[in-house]
């Protein structure tokens, strides 16, 4: 065989590895996609049905309370019957969630659709995130972490702004998002179930599903630390993605009706670049940097409130995007660092859990605080909240890095070279 043959024989068994990565990569961009389109269409619905702040809450978080319901029961299952199973099974589910939404005429047929979308999303995520891991090649380790953390912001951003154009250009935008997803849903079930299976499917799958959150033991140190971090920076996503347009149109009145959804795409992108920025940065260092950037941006939203300004309040959205990127990313790496195959999903699960749970109990707070007083309360006291979840995460990391110099304290687990379990159960450093 000559010499261009086999460069072309290695190109293609290359790329046929490459695919089923980048298929679950794509998932978890759609399905996070999917979950931010109907962030800017909530003033439409608001205006259409009249709706409340407190019942756009209530929808957000039926989608997260349905979400964490599905990690908490199946995060496991893949462990146990595969990936590719419970990939189709959840994108199947995730086309039904497609279908209520486009059809939806009210309040309680969006939660209806919220809660479908929910449980789609987090059988998934736990699923698809776990075989990005197990996808993961000796001269590519850290990728799987690196996706991980970059997927979720990046498919955020492109159903916001997805869903926002179709609002301006598009006839039934309400509609058209929807059959639009579900079309990409149905080509990704199909090559899921064409797509070779990555794990080592074994017995207790009836097991897996009693609801539990089971953390391998050696990220636990690592979550405990990162953990406030984590809770500040989704709490400040959250509000955003449920209540970015209201404040959007408090702030400046007579800002475009498109202005609303673009201040979460904003955050979104600028998170997606900040994971790709600071991927070279040790994890502890991105994780302390993005915890140091939420007071920032909390200061600087409440400034565009009483300044009246928009570019205060998108500047803000910039801020609060560099701390969600470097916080999800740095907080995942040093996560997943050690944790040893059979213990994959249920750890992505477990953060996973910890993530949307900081996301949907402070927003429905802040509803009900809109709907007690007015937004611009409910406003400063969720700033409030945040701040001093970020000053007590910026502490805890700094003591434990102060801990970690000392000359008779171990170092930090985060902060040296991973270590990572390969199939012949040797140990090697994981090059992240």
């Amino acid at each position: 065989m000559s010499s261009a043959s086999t460069g072309a024989l290695m190109a293609r068994t290359a790329m046929v590895k490459r695919l089923p990565f980048v298929l679950d990569s794509s998932i978890l961009i759609a399905l996070l996609a999917a979950s931010s389109a109907p962030t800017p269409l909530y003033p439409v619905y608001q205006d259409r049905w009249e709706l409340s702040a407190l019942s756009v809450t209530v929808v957000f978080s039926a989608y997260t309370l349905a979400l964490l319901a599905a990690l908490l029961t199946t995060g496991a299952l893949s462990d146990h019957v595969g990936r590719r199973p419970v990939l189709v099974g959840a994108l199947a589910l995730e086309v039904a969630s497609m279908a209520a939404f486009a059809a939806a005429d009210g309040m309680g047929a969006l939660i209806t659709a919220r809660i479908l979308q929910g449980l789609a999303t987090g059988a998934a995520t736990s699923a698809a995130g776990a075989a990005l891991v197990d996808l993961d090649e000796p001269g590519h380790l850290g990728r799987s972490a690196l996706t991980n953390s970059i997927a979720p912001a990046a498919g955020m951003a492109a159903g916001v702004l997805t869903a926002t154009l179709l609002i301006r250009y598009a006839p039934g935008p309400t509609v058209t998002v929807y059959l639009s997803l579900m079309l990409v849903f149905i080509a990704q079930a199909v090559a899921v179930a064409l797509s070779p299976e990555t794990a080592r499917p074994h017995s207790g799958a009836w097991r897996s599903l009693r609801p539990r959150v089971a953390v391998s033991p050696a990220a636990r140190r690592a979550l405990l630390l990162s953990g406030g971090g984590v809770v500040a920076v989704w709490a400040l996503g959250g509000f955003y993605s449920s209540l970015g347009p209201a404040f959007v149109r408090l702030v400046a009145p007579d800002a475009p009706q498109a202005a609303g959804g673009m201040v979460f795409f904003t955050l979104s992108l600028s998170a997606a670049l900040t994971v790709w920025a600071t991927r070279a940065l040790r994890p502890v260092t991105a994780t302390l940097f993005g915890t140091a950037a939420i007071p920032v941006a909390v200061v600087l939203s409440l400034a565009g409130l009483h300044l009246k300004s928009l570019p205060a309040v998108f500047t803000a959205a910039v801020l609060a995007g560099v701390a969600f990127g470097a916080v999800s990313q740095g907080s995942l790496r040093m996560v997943l660092a050690s944790v040893p195959r059979p213990g994959r999903s249920t750890t992505l699960a477990a953060y996973y859990v910890l993530s949307y749970v900081a996301m949907s109990l402070p927003a429905v707070g802040a509803g009900v605080l809109t709907q007690l007083y007015e937004l611009g309360t409910a406003a400063h006291l969720y700033a409030a909240l945040v701040a001093l979840l970020s000053a007590t995460a910026l502490v805890t990391l700094i003591a434990a890095q102060r801990r970690a110099s000392a000359p008779t304290t171990a170092p930090l687990a985060a902060s040296r070279p991973p270590v990572c379990a390969t199939a012949t159960a040797t140990i090697r450093p994981c090059a992240i």
